[in-house]
């Protein structure tokens, strides 16, 4: 069984290597054919806001409030995140991406560690236990910091 501070570790853990990768790599490079390394971050912390709503309708009894747009699907979710902060420069984008990431580990640090296998409602409509969650965010920060570590080694 995962324990709430594993799970922060590993979720950590995988922002240490994106942290990694925005050293070295141009903020204006094109990582995804419609999307730079600011669109990138905007995504991460569009998905980092649905964490932090999920956690905290279950910590605080509410009941979630499904996205509209994540209730259409993944595609359009990722497509909302990144355009609603469009016009944001990349160093607001940036502070989002650190800001959002380190309020959702505030809750997380609150959550009951005998309630992480609880299945719970997630924004997005599904619904599964915390591991599953950060599991899921875990793998999909790793990937997304894999595809920039990729264009680093290429163009070094």
């Amino acid at each position: 069984m995962n324990t709430v501070e594993d799970l922060i570790a590993r979720w950590q853990s995988a922002r240490e290597e994106m942290m990694s990768c925005l050293e070295e790599i141009d903020r204006n490079r094109k990582i995804y054919p419609l999307w730079t390394v600011r669109e990138v971050l905007a995504h991460i912390s569009g998905w980092d806001d649905a964490i932090e709503e999920t956690v905290r309708s279950f910590l605080t009894g509410q009941m979630v409030q499904i996205s509209p747009a994540a209730a259409r699907g993944v595609d359009v979710y990722n497509a909302e995140t990144v355009h609603t902060r469009e016009g944001l420069d990349y160093d607001h984008i940036y502070r989002e991406f650190v800001g959002s990431r380190e309020r959702v580990i505030a809750l997380l640090k609150q959550f009951p560690p005998e309630k992480v296998e609880m299945v719970m409602p997630f924004t997005w409509g599904e619904s599964g236990t915390l591991s599953a969650l950060l599991g899921i965010f875990i793998a999909h920060e790793h990937e997304h910091a894999a595809d920039m570590r990729k264009l680093i080694e290429e163009h070094a």
